[in-house]
């Protein structure tokens, strides 16, 4: 039997009362994004934000709450543009859609921020009872999301930021579960010599918690290659895109190389307005157990298979209420 825990990755659309008054304070332009150093006004802003769509999770029935990263004005290149020793460069494409981020320019050693280790221990106020989930980009994402001027070398690069992501991760109040949210590692697969030391970069963040890893893809199913090495990584879970990947390649892989004891099952479309009915996501995770070949997971992470700050708040909203009330249908699925 299954467990099914209702979550979310995080990256949580803005409340509309939020956005309003953010424009009035930041403005508009590149150099008003999130910088790490807001004004006291500013800071207010998000603090009762934070605790909003805290609550938002708390009323849906959510097992798992996030922080909801709501200071990310570049999703996931934030950790990186609000660092000392990173320039912020021109406005780059977010994937493969109509968003955009500051191309953080890494001009010096990644030494701890604690930024994000701030907003989760602000959010662990709100939380109550309900197990906390850390979020943040998975190395290979955030390294290809950003430029290096200082490593000089792709893999060095890599196990810097890894490295740095680790450091970050240490500071973090207890946290019952973290995502890397690593959508790089599908949409552009690394070359032979960086894939196999994917897994060690992606250690060098998990070994620093005791919490339940998940390396979370999406947009594509990862490749045949890239997955191979994957499974190297000691994680418990990986995250997939039943929406917009190709399920017939994630499966493939799944029966091919095998699968962690755990698994995160992108269901609901983050992108997309339509809300799914409980009824629907549950049927979608008991598809995916019909076409494992192997013995069933321990745990299934039933979420969006994108982050949702694409989505209008109301339908971000009624998405979080269908995914818990999808993995509260029953407690537990057979495979």
């Amino acid at each position: 039997m299954t467990e099914l825990v209702a979550t979310s990755p995080g990256l949580f659309p803005l409340p509309d009362w939020a956005k309003s008054d953010l424009s009035d304070l930041k403005g508009h332009q590149k150099d008003d994004l999130i910088s790490g150093d807001e004004t006291d006004d500013i800071v207010a802003v998000y603090e009762d934000a934070r605790e909003e769509v805290v609550a938002d999770q708390l009323d849906a029935g959510l097992d798992r709450v996030v922080e909801g990263q709501l200071r990310w004005d570049d999703m996931l290149a934030h950790p990186l543009t609000i660092h000392d020793n990173v320039e912020t460069g021109g406005i780059v494409r977010y994937y493969d859609n109509n968003n955009f981020y500051r191309d953080p320019q890494v001009v010096g050693d990644l030494s701890f921020s604690g930024d994000v280790a701030a907003e989760l221990e602000a959010a662990s106020e709100f939380a109550g009872e309900t197990p906390l989930q850390a979020v943040l980009p998975g190395p290979y994402s955030l390294a290809e999301l950003a430029t290096d001027e200082y490593y000089g070398d792709e893999a060095d690069f890599l196990a810097a930021i890894g490295d740095f992501l680790g450091g970050e991760v240490e500071a973090f109040p207890d946290h019952e579960t973290l995502f890397l949210l690593d959508p790089s590692l599908a949409t552009d697969a690394p070359d032979d010599d960086i894939a196999e030391r994917v897994p060690e970069a992606i250690d060098a963040v998990a070994g620093a918690t005791d919490a339940d890893v998940v390396v979370h893809t999406y947009w594509d199913a990862i490749d045949e290659k890239t997955y191979a090495h994957l499974m190297d990584a000691d994680i418990e879970a990986i995250g997939f895109d039943f929406v917009a990947g190709d399920r017939e390649t994630t499966l493939y892989n799944i029966n091919e190389y095998g699968a962690k004891d755990d698994v995160a099952l992108g269901l609901a479309d983050g992108q997309n307005t339509l809300v799914e009915d409980p009824e629907t996501i549950r049927e979608r995770v008991e598809w995916v157990n019909d076409q494992i070949h192997a013995s069933e997971f321990d745990t299934a992470y039933v979420t969006t298979n994108t982050e949702p700050f694409y989505l209008p708040v109301n339908k971000h909203q009624e998405k979080l209420a269908a995914l818990a009330a999808a993995a509260d249908l029953e407690s537990e699925v057979e495979a």
